[in-house]
């Protein structure tokens, strides 16, 4: 899969540009309710930071000042967002991208001002983000945020849903697998893989839009020439999948006949086919190897959806024999990985030039939940075919 590039119109916040949600930008952040309408002037509250501590220093006084005045931001574009919305006015070009940043740039503040006044650091949030990086007094802020969002990224009219969304993705990333020579208990690792990055690209929605990216759409967030090379390689493999899963094969035809000539990044299943044929099936002989090297089933996710933000230098340390200390320190690759939120929030983060990849991956504590998430609809899909 391309690695899925910055634009210009996000560059008023330097790295933080516009990565499309494909990767993740809002990996702890629960969906709430579409078309929830929350009063914009109900998330006027009094966040923790504003509080202000007697003899600060300069420096902390500035740190404090940038984050409220990003609370303030955030609120405004939310505000405005909402009112076009309610208003049925148009929308803009990517009309999340300026609430993404007016986020990021919260969150990053935050980070700042408990850098500089570590007693600002206050209780746990519901989204599970550490309380360094996140005031939990801003938690309605976020839940508006995820509202606006799913309205933006309602599926089009003529999306085909499946009964059955997340079952597919772990019985084709199964098929896929064991078409590529796995044994059932690495197919099975596969799947559950798989699964995970259902959850960290739409988490776990079916076949919606981007409100961040005109080119990136669907359950797996696929490119049109992505989905295009993803339908070639799964026709190089469906006549062995059909030796061994005739049943799985019968239900691809049928979706390849419902979706005729619709766009397949909108039928769920040919969706998920086409985006893991095309972007991972060819890592999945290395599973065995992989789950030895990390044996925790949240890493292996965000192993993977590392192939999907920064593919080359992910398959570099496969290779490499020693993946846990690949050093990463080309400047566009750390690029990429602020604008999918790592290393992104505050200053010290941002201001690292090379990094291994245990600290990528334990810098990737946004896509936590999702993975977390992942895992339990796994263990139940799994429990449903034992019972």
């Amino acid at each position: 899969m391309e690695i899925k590039n910055y634009t210009a119109a996000a560059l008023v916040f330097g790295l933080f540009v516009e990565p499309p949600i494909s990767i993740a930008i809002d990996a702890a952040i629960d969906r709430v309710r579409p078309f929830a309408s929350p009063i914009i002037g109900n998330l006027n509250f009094m966040s923790m930071a504003k509080g202000q501590p007697a003899a600060l220093t300069k420096a902390q006084s500035d740190a404090l000042n940038t984050y409220n005045n990003a609370v303030d931001e955030f609120k405004s574009i939310l505000g405005k967002r909402r009112a076009q919305i309610n208003s049925k006015q148009p929308l803009p070009n990517l009309p999340g991208q300026a609430l993404y940043i007016a986020r990021i740039n919260m969150m990053s503040a935050y980070k700042d001002l408990t850098d500089a006044l570590p007693s600002k650091i206050g209780r746990p949030n519901k989204f599970g983000i550490p309380p360094a990086y996140f005031d939990a007094g801003s938690e309605p802020l976020i839940d508006e945020y995820r509202s606006l969002f799913d309205i933006m990224e309602a599926p089009p009219p003529n999306a085909q849903d499946s009964a059955s969304p997340f079952k597919d993705v772990v019985d084709l990333a199964t098929a896929i697998a064991r078409a590529k020579g796995l044994d059932p208990t690495s197919a099975e690792a596969a799947g559950r893989i798989s699964l995970g990055l259902f959850y960290a690209e739409t988490n776990g929605k079916q076949n919606i839009g981007n409100a961040r990216s005109n080119k990136y759409k669907g359950s797996l967030q696929t490119g049109v020439s992505e989905a295009k090379n993803g339908r070639k390689k799964w026709a190089a493999i469906k006549r062995s999948i059909a030796v061994f899963d005739p049943a799985l094969i019968a239900r691809d035809d049928k979706e390849e006949a419902r979706a005729s000539n619709l766009d397949q990044r909108f039928n769920h299943w040919t969706a998920v086919r086409n985006a893991l044929t095309g972007a991972h099936a060819d890592i999945f002989p290395q599973i065995p190897a992989i789950v030895k090297t990390l044996p925790n089933p949240i890493d292996q996710m965000k192993l993977f959806e590392l192939i999907q933000i920064v593919p080359t230098p992910t398959k570099s340390a496969l290779r490499s024999g020693n993946l846990t200390n690949f050093k990463i320190s080309d400047p566009t690759i750390m690029g990429y990985l602020r604008n999918n939120s790592i290393f992104t929030f505050g200053q010290a983060d941002r201001a690292k030039t090379s990094v291994t990849f245990r600290e990528v991956l334990d810098a990737m504590w946004l896509f936590n939940d999702k993975f977390e998430r992942a895992l339990s609809k796994f263990d139940e899909i799994k429990g449903r075919q034992k019972g």
